[in-house]
């Protein structure tokens, strides 16, 4: 039987090298090799919502700064990164747990807005908890300027923090290594 999933939110500077070393273990697990070092970059360098059961790592996600336009703003936005539940603890609340604990600091830590990329498979948890889906064309603002990024459309969800949106306008990130969504 599972034990009891505790979630621990703390910034990355909080984590030590072993628990940073943990959360790059199941990331590389979960993701299947599909987790590069550009995917984990992205992932340190804000606050973490790590899940332990019996004192084991079993889900984790962070939340990151970053700034993406819309609608002539510049909006402050903590944007989801690396959210991912060991497999035999799946489909157990981890994720939720994890997200509940994003969601939180989300909502209470000065942001204009929330964001991410979403799997399809991580849809229905991402809209059951009230994340929207974009429906906008979405580009990235690169060292060119901006450039579309029509393969991402439909796959960005947002958490509108009071933040006035219109859910069928362009939506454009900074620009980052590796995947930019």
């Amino acid at each position: 039987m599972p034990g009891m999933t505790d979630v621990r939110t703390a910034h990355t500077s909080q984590l030590t090298k072993a628990e940073l070393a943990a959360v790059r273990d199941l990331m590389d697990h979960a993701f299947e090799g599909g987790f590069n070092d550009d995917d984990w970059d992205h992932t340190v360098g804000g606050m973490h919502a790590l899940a332990y059961a019996n004192g084991e790592l079993i889900g984790h996600g962070s939340l990151v700064q970053r700034r993406l336009l819309h609608g002539g703003r510049a909006l402050r936005t903590g944007y989801v990164e690396a959210v991912a539940v060991r497999a035999d603890r799946r489909r157990q609340g981890v994720a939720s747990a994890v997200m509940g604990a994003l969601e939180h600091v989300l909502r209470h830590g000065a942001y204009e807005l929330g964001a991410l990329g979403a799997a399809d498979e991580a849809v229905p948890l991402y809209v059951g908890r009230g994340w929207r889906q974009w429906r906008g064309p979405s580009s990235v603002l690169a060292p060119t300027g901006i450039e579309r990024t029509a393969e991402e459309d439909g796959c960005i969800h947002v958490l509108p923090l009071g933040t006035e949106l219109d859910l069928d306008g362009e939506l454009v990130c900074d620009w980052r290594p590796g995947d930019v969504w």
